[in-house]
């Protein structure tokens, strides 16, 4: 049995029957030849910062610690980098920023490893993983081989990718490719990235100068995971028909609103679970982090039970209000 406790971002005490850390390719590949491994049930863990436990893993624990950051090709516009699944995904931000070879710099200071992010196509003020991806590389659980999937077959969406579907617990990332500007191409219009920017006085914005925009934003707003448990946003921004929306406009004047596909508005989790007085709420040692309310935090000794309780409620009280109903981005197991 191994102790789960620091190998998750939320603090939870759990438990696996066997956990195994994976170094290079080549040692996953000798592992997986004894099939037995892959008959009971397994998960593939990265940084742990967008899982939730709410009881022991009775099954196999694969830790993502692959290393290696590598220039595939590049020519005068663009950079193609391959970089390892266990690497830390912010490290790889800095790595670009410091190249300034950009893309990626609005996704500065989400937690977790490399090999995650295109999971669930990770998103941050105006930008999606999937807008700077070309390929990535991953082992098939149950046959061994490496498989490459590019953009479409990745099938992303919304928090949403094929891993997180039909294929989920099938494949082990190993590897993410992505295509990378030369070119100052910046995205500043999201969120509150340009106010920031106009606070230091700052006309001609860097790729370094948004990376340091969003991270001074987001550590405003976000607990560290090291001070208080959390895994960042735990709820999905939902997305509603616009007839819907015109109901709700009605009732609730003040409610905010994204454009999203033709015929619907994305409407922000935070802002509903505020309306609903959740905002800074305490349930023992659990609760609703006083500065986000997207955020569920567990101040100490919470258990994973106690916040999906938590969560359940959120959501019951969000669907009564609004006709809404929130949808987890945390996996939960």
């Amino acid at each position: 049995m191994t102790h789960l406790l620091p190998y998750n971002t939320f603090g939870i005490s759990a438990f696996a029957s066997q956990f195994v850390e994976v170094s290079s390719v080549s040692q996953l590949k000798e592992f997986l030849k004894n099939q037995s491994h892959t008959e009971k049930p397994f998960l593939i863990l990265g940084g742990g910062s967008n899982i939730l436990f709410t009881k022991d893993y009775k099954g196999l624990v694969l830790k993502n610690n692959l290393k290696g950051i590598t220039v595939e090709k590049e020519d005068d516009s663009y950079v193609w980098l391959k970089t390892a699944g266990g690497e830390i995904w912010h490290d790889l931000v800095l790595y670009c920023v410091n190249n300034n070879w950009g893309g990626i710099e609005n996704l500065s200071l989400i937690p977790g490893t490399v090999g995650a992010a295109p999971m669930q196509n990770i998103g941050a003020y105006g930008v999606e993983i999937k807008d700077t991806f070309e390929e990535l590389e991953a082992i098939n659980i149950h046959t061994g081989k490496i498989e490459t999937f590019n953009n479409e077959q990745c099938k992303f969406g919304y928090r949403e990718s094929i891993f997180k579907n039909e294929a989920k617990g099938h494949y082990f990332i190993t590897s993410v490719t992505l295509k990378l500007n030369k070119t100052t191409k910046l995205n500043t219009a999201y969120g509150d990235i340009e106010t920031k920017l106009k606070a230091w006085a700052i006309s001609n914005p860097t790729i370094s100068d948004v990376s340091r925009a969003v991270i001074t934003i987001r550590q405003s707003k976000l607990p560290d995971p090291e001070q208080l448990g959390n895994a960042g946003s735990f709820f999905k921004n939902p997305i509603i028909d616009v007839a819907h929306f015109k109901q709700l406009k009605v009732k609730f004047p003040d409610i905010k609103s994204f454009p999203a596909l033709e015929g619907y508005m994305k409407i922000p989790a935070a802002w509903l679970i505020e309306k609903n007085g959740w905002k800074g709420k305490r349930f023992g040692d659990v609760g609703i982090h006083e500065h986000q309310a997207l955020v569920l935090v567990n101040y100490g000794t919470g258990t994973g039970a106690e916040l999906i309780d938590l969560a359940h409620k959120i959501i019951d009280s969000i669907k009564e209000t609004f006709g809404i109903t929130l949808t987890p981005e945390v996996n939960i197991i």
